[in-house]
């Protein structure tokens, strides 16, 4: 078996595998009962690349699959390879299916379609080639060679195979996931590079089979994994990346040296130069303010609120060069780059040093300097000599400058001096705060009347805000009673004051005062009234990321994450009836830990019963280790809100 394994891997690595050896391996297959509950199964999954002196790389794929299912032929139904025509050019050149009977079937890749990518708010002429397979059965396999010149980010450079090397040109780096959603036996890849050109590599989450061999001129480096297996996921872990085995390469010495690239790709194109209009724009915006972080403020709210997101592809510069300032001001619409770099333009407009950056949204930076960005950004350095980031794309209609839903996050900045990877802080629980306070009363026929004052903060004030914002005005008062009669459906809004205009998210953090009466909210017999506090019902569940968690998960094995850090705090006064008393007299519920921590209590004083919870969630990300600390506070918020009060008569 150990001779077969290193005859096809030798096979594989050469990208040439006969048909009998194909056989042979779908053959052995057979008797692989492990893989009962899958569609597909990988026999082998083979990359092979050539990188030459300009960078510019030659992939070719070759992949083996064994249909185990109807669900799994209706996925190989059609092969499909996405491309950006001005970065890569890719070929389907193979495709055998090798029935159950014994037949082979040649697929005539003639017959490839060339259609555009379906797309969603950035049009950069993104492409599928597609080649149609028929119809397969349980027991059938498909083989596939696929072939890519260039690379994965769009830099449109000069014509010919020079738009095909990379943006750091002479420069390679690769991002290989060794993970799967479908079991696979042996995945292999390979690369050569130049000897002038060492690569530092890195397999994270697992292990691998490694290789260098010298041939000539060429390094060789050859990494194989057997047996992957698909991952078991886990509700709002973090992402795939983060947890799943894969391999990093750069041939980039460090990220330093990335940086000052980025610095200098733009500043050579020109990214940030200003006109006459956009400085007689920026003294206009500018009017006004008073200090440094007034100023810095009202220019990325500006970019924030006026570029709308929009891509579309302006040819040359559809990666990591950022469009020109004046093309952006002009159409008033971009995506990340375009709002990033109109604001850094801005400021050198006000006299501000600024500079671009990249950031990877959703998922981890590792060390090693491959490609690791979806995001770009905006860095300010202030007059004490400290760089701040600055996010026009992530803050419309919130008051941050940087969007605390981007804490522990890493970034690259693009400054003259060069930066190391860097990874944003935490953002105090309490900069996000979500506070009800309620007063109310119960009658003796269950009729509940009161008013609540609900209060928020940074990420929490936008949660809140997003009913004013992103609905019509004729829908604002329908927004705030639909959170009532979600608690309690026989609901009336009596009064509703959400301010001035919820649209001037800078005047200060929202406000709403609501009064409202609920008939029959509580259940009366005739020795008891029975009900929830309704500031304990957990009104506006939307504004509390910890409540959509199940907790009934017992634990977990990887880090997971919220939208974002917050403190909640809940507080009601409950008239009660006279001749009425609480049951229980007084209920604590607590948890404390430094990830997380709570408190709450219900108790009679007087003639009132007080309720209060405060919750207070300090991370964005979560270890799995914290995941009983979180589970525990949500469940002791989730206490008050499932088991009524009970009151008795005296």
């Amino acid at each position: 078996m150990k001779k077969l394994f290193l005859f096809v891997l030798f096979l594989l690595t050469i990208q040439l595998l006969p048909a009998q050896s194909v056989k042979d391996l779908i053959k052995s297959s057979d008797e692989a009962s492990a893989f009962a509950n899958d569609n597909l199964l990988v026999l082998f999954d083979s990359t092979r690349v050539d990188v030459q002196q300009t960078g510019l790389s030659f992939y070719t794929m070759h992949r083996l699959y064994k249909v185990l299912t109807q669900h799994g032929a209706l996925e190989l139904n059609v092969v499909k390879i996405d491309y950006d025509p001005l970065s890569a050019f890719v070929e389907i050149r193979k495709a055998i299916i090798y029935h159950k009977n014994g037949t082979v079937e040649s697929v005539d890749v003639k017959n490839v379609q060339d259609y555009a990518a379906p797309a969603r708010a950035i049009y950069w002429g993104a492409r599928e080639k597609m080649l149609g397979i028929g119809r397969l059965e349980p027991g059938d396999a498909l083989e596939v060679v696929l072939f890519r010149k260039g690379f994965t980010y769009a830099l449109l450079q000069a014509d010919d195979d020079d738009k095909y090397i990379p943006p750091m040109r002479g420069h390679f780096y690769d991002i290989v996931e060794f993970w799967s959603s479908n079991p696979i036996l042996t995945k292999v890849y390979q690369v050569s590079v130049p000897k002038n050109k060492p690569l530092q590599y890195e397999f994270y989450h697992g292990e691998c089979t490694p290789r260098l061999e010298f041939e000539k001129d060429m390094m060789t480096y050859t990494f194989v994994r057997k047996n992957i297996l698909p991952i078991a996921m886990e509700a709002r872990q973090v992402a795939l990346s983060d947890i799943a085995p894969k391999l990093l390469m750069s041939t980039s010495p460090d990220w330093k040296a990335k940086s000052l690239w980025f610095y200098n790709v733009n500043e050579t194109f020109g990214s940030f130069e200003s006109t006459p209009e956009i400085k007689t724009k920026v003294k206009e915006i500018l009017h006004g303010a008073k200090t440094e972080i007034d100023s810095i403020s009202q220019l990325t709210h500006w970019c924030a609120d006026n570029i709308r997101y929009s891509g579309i592809s302006m040819g040359p510069g559809e990666g990591f060069t950022l469009h020109k300032g004046e093309m952006t001001y002009l159409d008033r619409c971009g995506v990340c780059k375009d709002k990033a770099g109109m604001l850094i333009t801005m400021l050198r407009a006000a006299g501000f040093e600024s500079y671009p950056a990249m950031t990877m949204a959703g998922s981890r930076i590792d060390y090693i300097p491959a490609d690791q960005f979806n995001h770009s950004v905006t860095v300010v350095k202030l007059h004490n000599g400290k760089y701040k980031m600055l996010d026009p794309t992530w803050v419309p209609f919130l008051r941050e400058l940087w969007s605390s839903a981007e804490q522990q996050q890493g970034y690259l900045m693009g400054v003259p001096e060069g930066a190391d990877l860097l990874y944003t802080p935490v953002s105090a629980a309490s900069n996000h705060y979500f506070r009800v306070t309620g007063n109310s009363e119960i009658k003796l026929d269950g009729t509940l009347e009161g008013t609540l004052i609900v209060t928020a903060e940074g990420q929490s004030d936008a949660g809140v805000r997003r009913n004013f914002t992103s609905s019509a005005k004729s829908d604002w008062r329908s927004n705030i009673e639909r959170e009532l009669l979600r608690v309690a459906p026989q609901a009336q809004l009596l009064s509703l004051d959400y301010g001035k205009d919820p649209y001037d998210y800078m005047a200060g953090p929202i406000t709403l005062k609501i009064k409202y009466k609920i008939p029959d909210y509580a259940i009366v017999t005739p020795d008891q009234i029975v009900f929830t506090p309704f500031v304990a019902s957990n009104l506006f569940r939307s504004v509390q990321g910890q409540l959509s968690f199940n907790t009934a998960q017992k634990d977990r094995k990887y880090s997971f994450t919220d939208r974002c850090s917050r403190l909640v705090e809940l507080k009601e006064s409950v008239k009660l009836p006279t001749g009425y008393q609480f049951g229980k007299g007084k209920i604590q519920k607590s948890s404390s830990g430094e990830a997380v921590s709570s408190e709450g209590q219900l108790s009679q004083q007087g003639q009132n019963l007080e309720f209060s919870f405060i919750g207070k969630y300090n991370k964005r990300v979560y270890e799995a280790r914290d995941w009983e600390l979180f589970k525990k506070a949500v469940d002791n918020q989730n206490y008050f809100a499932e088991n009524p009060v009970v009151l008795i008569k005296k």
